[in-house]
């Protein structure tokens, strides 16, 4: 431990690996260049984006076709949406300190699935103390187990009352804005029902939009991530005993959130 302390006071970083696994993407990044600035050996591995045919057929399984496809619009919908909050989103950027631009000097390796044998085999050989989640696909059963330490996950949503997708959104639709923020739990084999690590908590303005609430939710919640790892690489992780309801959430199909934006206001 003393050795750790010394090379902090000497580089300002922490010893230890970390892996962080994603799909990529600005929100992302952000949160990797923070840990990389605190942590001394950050390596990620980039997922290769699951199809929209693959979603589309695994949600209307869950779901039913009708709404399976109103949600892909709704996607389709915020992407394209997000060139028209880019002042927000530049606000934002400012606001934190943070930045969205992969940084060339941290180690990559591009995998086609974290689920994959070749994958779960080359996080082993690299023996890290922690990973780190960050949206990316949820890991198998299989792969959980294969981990050699302890997997975390960053969520942009308050757990157990918004786990899922679009947490900001269904808070602020809910009339739930003390609600808004983000989670850094533990992973287990469900949808973001491992223990709660840390959470933080925001308050959107007027000019967030779903196309900015995940980057709101993830630019102010750097240093709850960076709290885990350092937990993680110091052995002290502890879950916090956070009581409340627990229901799983989803994008809202595209006539949901034009209801909501035309009649509320809440885009």
């Amino acid at each position: 431990m003393a050795d750790a302390e010394n090379e902090i006071m000497v580089t300002g970083k922490r010893p230890g690996r970390v892996v962080v696994v994603t799909a990529g993407g600005e929100n992302p990044w952000i949160m990797i260049n923070a840990l990389s600035a605190r942590f001394d050996d950050v390596v990620v591995f980039e997922e290769q984006p699951e199809s929209k045919g693959l979603f589309l057929r695994r949600r209307a399984r869950k779901l039913g076709w009708p709404t399976a496809i109103g949600q892909l619009a709704t996607m389709i919908a915020s992407r394209f949406g997000k060139r028209f909050t880019r002042q927000r989103a530049d606000e934002i950027l400012r606001l934190y300190g943070v930045s969205g631009v992969p940084d060339p000097r941290v180690r990559m390796q591009q995998i086609v699935s974290v689920n994959d044998a070749g994958a779960v085999s080359e996080i082993r050989q690299l023996a890290p103390q922690v990973v780190f989640l960050i949206s990316c696909r949820m890991l198998t059963k299989a792969t959980l187990a294969a981990m050699p330490c302890p997997v975390v996950n960053f969520h942009a949503g308050i757990n157990p009352r918004y786990r899922g997708l679009m947490g900001g959104y269904w808070a602020r639709i809910n009339d739930d804005v003390g609600n808004f923020g983000a989670s850094v739990h533990l992973v287990d084999e469900g949808v973001d029902t491992g223990g709660i690590l840390y959470q933080s908590r925001q308050t959107p303005t007027e000019a967030d939009t779903m196309h900015t609430y995940p980057l709101l939710q993830t630019a102010a919640s750097t240093d709850i991530a960076i709290a885990a790892i350092d937990d993680a690489l110091q052995g002290k992780l502890r879950s916090l005993d956070v009581a409340g309801p627990s229901q799983q959430w989803y994008h809202p199909p595209i006539w949901t959130w034009l209801w909501n934006g035309i009649r509320r206001g809440i885009w």
